[in-house]
């Protein structure tokens, strides 16, 4: 066993395999504390990441003209298709890494990051060699005024050579939640985020690049977190394993698997990102005014997510290692500890927006204008926490039990809920039409997939008969 995967940390799970009896599973803590051992560390990672986007933000809102905030709204969400669209780099590695983490198989663990990280760089590379097409066509499809166009492709052309690093970055994180590494992963989360803020500072105030110093810093980060990420695997690294063999990491079974998880789960989150560029595009419709403040609102929804995160990437985790072990009672107190704490964490998010969302707007922007639209559509950001909770939390089991293939079907389900709200509603009630619709696309996708929850759980903690 490897000083890694069997160390006496708080940071790891040990469960019995083939246990199926609430009385026997060995667990070292109480569950509701080994929840929030996992999810702390996350929630505070991934609340660095809606702190940046508010400085993106707030630097943005600072400028002379609400085109350059929805410039970076806008391109902000190219890079939501052009990265978050290969999210199954993190996701899949999770679910891959937590199963092979909860099967002590340290070889399969191994062999499971390398191929992802390979698949990383490769995709990487080929995002560069079509970047000019895909920052065309991406603000194209996203519609907003000329000025707009015009400040967002500058912040795109700036960020996408970040591309080879941010999916490896995906794959580290992916890596170190599947094991349990939750103090590592918050460490790397924090250094690449503040580098980030840092260099957003230095590029756009010191460098005057203005726009383009935004994206800029945000591939300087990218770079620095990866190269942050290299050391760790390194240092990490299984030392009493024989060498890896080519023809191990090309198991073609385990690749077949790879692709099949990888391609689910991309499908998945192109319809998750799909809703968003549509709730961005028809509200480009509206104005730019509109526009920027519902990307201002946006940023409570982000804040909401990445918290939230925390305790689906502990369900990931969790959930990940039960299947492994084929361990019943864990499979099913992972699910209902994370639930509850993630619901508490989504109805404390709702009440801080009703009570202090105009404050928060007024700090992300000072154009009287956009702050005057945000706070009229403020009642949607508060309620939309509370509409999320099942569905990002019901993601993370979805991943670490491996079955993304209903998780995509249920996304699909969901989009559909929300492309024909948006077509009744937006029309006839405007912007509050196209907020109503997301909160029904988030309520539709905690609904298709809790009723799949318990097959999700008989077929994951079945006996392994292999």
């Amino acid at each position: 066993m490897t000083p890694l995967l069997r160390t006496a940390s708080p940071n790891t799970l040990q469960t019995t395999p083939q246990n199926d009896s609430p009385g026997t599973t060995a667990l070292p803590v109480h569950w509701h504390k080994r929840v929030l051992m996992l999810a702390f560390p996350i929630v505070l990672a991934n609340l660095t990441q809606p702190i940046l986007g508010a400085v993106d933000t707030a630097v943005a809102g600072h400028f002379d003209g609400p085109q350059y905030l929805g410039g970076v709204a806008l391109g902000g969400l190219v890079f939501s298709f052009v990265f978050w669209g290969f999210g199954f780099l993190r996701m899949g590695t999770t679910g891959l890494v937590a199963q092979a983490f909860g099967a002590h198989d340290d070889d399969a663990l191994r062999a499971s990051v390398l191929r992802a990280l390979l698949l990383a760089l490769a995709i990487g590379v080929a995002v560069l060699a079509l970047q000019m097409p895909i920052i065309r066509y991406g603000l194209v499809a996203l519609g907003g005024s000329a000025a707009v166009q015009d400040t967002a492709r500058a912040y795109c052309h700036a960020r996408i050579w970040a591309a080879p690093f941010a999916l490896g970055n995906y794959v580290v994180l992916g890596y170190l939640l599947g094991c349990q590494r939750v103090r590592l992963a918050l460490v790397t989360q924090i250094f690449i985020n503040l580098v980030n803020i840092v260099a957003v500072l230095l590029f756009v105030y010191r460098f005057d690049w203005g726009i383009a110093g935004i994206g800029a810093a945000t591939a300087f980060a990218d770079f620095c977190g990866f190269s942050l990420g290299v050391a760790i695997l390194w240092h990490l690294r299984p030392r009493d394993l024989a060498p890896l063999a080519p023809r191990s990491l090309f198991d073609g079974h385990a690749l077949r698997r790879l692709v099949a998880l990888n391609r689910d789960i991309f499908i998945r989150t192109i319809c998750l990102l799909g809703s968003y560029a549509w709730f961005a595009h028809l509200g480009a419709r509206e104005g730019d005014a509109i526009l920027a403040a519902n990307a201002v609102l946006l940023n409570f929804q982000t804040f909401m997510s990445f918290g939230l995160d925390g305790f689906a990437h502990a369900a990931e985790a969790l959930v990940g290692a039960a299947a492994g072990a084929r361990d019943r009672h864990a499979f099913r107190q992972a699910v209902k500890i994370t639930m509850l704490w993630s619901a508490i964490g989504a109805a404390g998010f709702s009440i801080v927006y009703w009570i202090s969302g105009e404050w928060i707007i007024g700090k992300l922007t000072d154009q009287a204008v956009v702050h005057a639209a945000a706070a009229r559509y403020l009642p949607w950001a508060s309620v939309l926490p509370l509409a999320s909770v099942a569905g990002f939390q019901l993601d993370g089991v979805f991943i670490g039990a491996t079955r993304t293939h209903e998780l995509m079907k249920a996304m699909a389900v969901s989009l559909t809920v929300f492309l024909l709200a948006a077509w009744a509603l937006a029309g006839s009630l405007g912007n509050h039409g196209l907020w109503l619709a997301l909160t029904l696309f988030m309520v539709a996708r905690g609904i298709t997939l809790a009723v799949q929850v318990p097959a999700i759980e008989r077929v994951s903690c079945a006996p392994d008969r292999s």
